[in-house]
């Protein structure tokens, strides 16, 4: 029996390994987000500074490790057998959740996760035992006080983060306007030192030295002499701070890259226990029950061990810090997944990855009402003056997400609440605590316009609603997955252990796809980046061609699948294309806001001349799906419900334009991609004679319609009349789209 408990023990540390370098993964954006998107320094730079931090917390975070062996669960009152099983639920439950959140492309947080899976996982064996026996209570084998304190923790951490994220950063632009560099003589040295100091308090002295490797002199001086410590380390740091200033140091960008250290410091001190505080936990379990159970089963040995505060070796804590490293400096996922939250707090416009919603434009639409009726109260004297010091004029384009002021903010106020957390023992959630706080400076530094506001609002409505479904997904599932396992022993627990192998291959397969189809992307990166107008207009129209060409040929391809699917009566065919169809729709939608926001940089002439046959064209792509969409529902429908099918005389009639119309379209699609449009009047020649074609064919098919004795085929005929029509519309969509993208490129 001890070799099954061994094998589920190596199986646990195993998962621990893959949380390490996927949680990290996903997790990177928290303390790199910043620097990175005010690149204050190179990536290389900054990721080696990052990882100083993350050796010293992962050192220093043995005391979270509590959490996982006795914050939730009260462990004396289970026995050996009933912890491992709820272990074992949890890792099992963590990769399942990780993998379908990562495939809905959803939000998710490791410490929410953690927690409610722990809660999950304890709850239903709490109930088993209690059913068992009327003597137990909730109580007794949950440690709610402490369940709740956690949970509380966390839903106000999100608040406070975002508050204070406003709160402070509005102070801070007013202080130093956009132009910070012409603001900065005085104030930037106090705002340093107050920043060192904060960091220093709340990482060094209540961080370092809180930690069991600090001898206890020392431990205790900084306890005795805190205030005076505080006082002495603002003093000088402001001197330090004015002296650097004076010598032509960026201030700023000193305090992003300390912030950074910081809060990969407190992110691996807290975050830690989320990914090996479990798989520890049952290894410690397994050391007790083999070393003191002495002939004991396995269902009767309590686990009174874990009441025990954790004394995790420092080999174990470095050498997952040692894999948090490895993951964050080689991992592609680190390296993109920075995009979400830089795109949400971003100064300017770009390309916005969520839509809107209902929810998102009333909030919207209340502040602008609320904000309006504010400001007839507050004197314009004061409004003019708040406006100058949020003004950008004089200002020099970077190029970056954001400047360096913002980025200050965002890292020194993530790690003072994260930090505080961490000397509470509460398993903050460091991806919604960043989260917030970048959220609530990029509001209060009106980086959300009118013309982004409602995509920012959506965003953030969606991660918070990530939130909420990972805390319920969590706690649903583990509990499932901790009551099959109890009940089918081993069996089922192998068969679990299987299923997540499977999970890990094909989300990492999976991942390799999503990444092939989200590098198209990258020559509107690029056009965002660029400052020089002429090359921006040059990438705006390479932009634009590819995507007309693109849809030129997506348009063709459903269009035969539709013909295909009505002729030869091929439900599936007819499915697979109106799913198509709804994809390419909101995919257009997408590339048209990047085209439009391409052709704000565009140099303005250019831009005002084009911009019609711009528009033309966009509205070309649009109409040549929707024309499919409408030519699609009639023929779905009518094979659906397996009415009579389309007569051979139709088909043979259709079928030479049908092939006019395959080799028009090619054509057109080779015009658009080349630039090359020697015979373009050819082609809206040809696609009006067989628009004259088609009409001819309605016309033959009507007079069939009328001299028919029976009406058995009437419904068959009225929607390939339909499909007349919409053929129709479906070359007009194309010379539309031909004649804007000669215009627009010519």
């Amino acid at each position: 029996m001890e070799t099954i408990y061994l094998c589920i023990v190596v199986f646990l540390l195993s998962l621990a390994v893959f949380d390490l370098f996927v949680g990290v993964s996903n997790d990177a954006v928290n303390f790199l987000q910043s620097a990175v998107g005010a690149r204050v320094a190179k990536y290389r730079t900054v990721v080696l500074i990052a990882s100083v931090g993350v050796i010293l917390g992962a050192v220093m975070s043995s005391g979270m490790m509590d959490v996982a062996r006795h914050g939730i669960m009260v462990p004396n009152r289970y026995s050996f057998e009933e912890v491992m099983t709820i272990f074992l639920a949890i890792m099992v439950t963590d990769v399942i959740i990780l993998d379908v959140f990562n495939t809905l492309g959803m939000p998710t947080s490791t410490t929410v996760s953690l927690v409610f899976e722990l809660l999950g996982g304890t709850f239903v064996i709490a109930c088993i035992k209690m059913a068992g026996d009327n003597g137990l209570h909730f109580s007794d084998l949950l440690n709610t006080e402490q369940a709740l304190k956690v949970i509380m923790a966390i839903f106000v951490s999100v608040a406070i983060a975002f508050v204070f994220g406003i709160i402070v950063m509005w102070i801070s632009r007013i202080v130093f306007t956009f132009n910070y560099g012409k603001h900065s003589r005085y104030t930037v040295a106090l705002f340093g030192g107050i920043a060192f100091t904060a960091l220093a308090y709340f990482i060094f002295l209540k961080g370092i030295g809180g930690s069991p490797y600090i001898p206890d002199e020392i431990g205790n001086y900084i306890k005795e002499n805190t205030q005076y410590l505080l006082l002495a380390t603002l003093v000088v740091s402001t001197i330090v701070m004015e002296v650097l200033h004076l010598l032509r140091v960026n201030i700023f960008k000193l305090i992003v890259l300390l912030g950074t250290f910081a809060l990969a410091m407190a992110f691996a001190g807290n975050d830690l226990v989320n990914f090996i505080g479990v798989p520890l936990a049952g290894l410690s379990s397994y050391q007790d029950y083999t070393a003191n159970a002495d002939g004991i089963g396995a269902a009767s040995y309590m686990m009174t061990s874990l009441m025990e505060s954790a004394k995790t070796s420092p080999l174990w804590l470095l050498g997952a810090g040692v894999i948090m490293i490895i993951a964050m400096a080689t991992s592609k996922k680190a390296q993109n997944v920075i995009k979400t939250s830089v795109d949400l707090s971003r100064q300017d416009e770009g390309d916005e990855m969520f839509g809107s919603s209902m929810a998102a434009r009333a909030i919207v639409r209340y502040t602008q009402n609320t904000g309006g009726s504010i400001g007839k109260i507050i004197p314009a004297t004061a409004v003019r003056w708040v406006d100058s010091r949020f003004s950008k004029q004089g200002v020099e384009d970077t190029g970056t997400a954001f400047d360096v002021v913002r980025a200050a903010v965002n890292l020194v106020l993530a790690s003072m609440l994260i930090t505080i957390g961490t000397n509470y023992k509460l398993p903050l959630s460091t991806t919604y605590v960043t989260f917030m706080v970048a959220m609530g400076s990029s509001l209060a530094d009106r980086a959300w316009k009118r013309e982004s506001a409602v995509f920012r609002v959506t965003g953030v409505l969606s991660v918070i609603g990530g939130w909420f479904i990972t805390a319920g997904a969590s706690f649903i599932a583990c509990a499932i997955v901790g009551l099959a396992m109890y009940f089918g022993g081993i069996i089922v627990q192998v068969a679990f252990m299987g299923l997540v192998i499977f999970l890990l291959i094909r989300s990492e397969r999976n991942y390799k796809r999503k990444m092939a189809v989200e590098s198209k992307g990258s020559v509107f990166e690029l056009m965002m980046r660029t400052r020089d107008k002429e090359l921006v207009w040059d990438m705006l129209q390479r932009q634009v061609s590819r995507t007309q060409a693109f849809v030129c040929h997506f348009a063709l391809e459903q269009f035969n699948k539709i013909v295909s699917g009505f002729q030869n009566e091929r439900m599936k065919e007819l499915r697979q294309c109106n799913r198509d169809l709804k994809t390419e729709t909101e995919a257009l939608k997408k590339f048209r806001r990047q085209e439009m926001l391409g052709l704000k940089r565009c140099p303005p002439i250019l831009a005002l001349e084009r911009n019609t046959w711009f528009h033309l064209g966009a509205n070309s792509n649009q109409q040549l799906i929707y024309t499919l969409r409408r030519m699609l529902e009639p023929v779905k429908e009518h094979v659906g419900n397996s009415f009579n099918p389309l007569p051979q005389t139709c088909i043979d009639e259709f079928q030479p334009i049908h092939r006019k119309i395959n080799e028009l379209m090619r054509t057109t699609a080779d015009l658009i991609s080349t630039g090359r449009y020697g015979n373009y009047r050819e082609v809206l020649t040809e696609a009006d004679r067989l628009k004259d074609e088609l009409s001819v064919l309605r016309k033959r098919q009507l007079d069939r319609m009328q001299s028919s004795k029976d009406n058995t085929d009437f419904q068959v005929s009225v929607v390939y009349l339909n499909l007349l029509q919409e053929s129709q519309q479906f070359l007009s969509a194309m010379r539309h789209q031909l004649r804007a993208a000669k215009k627009f490129t010519e």
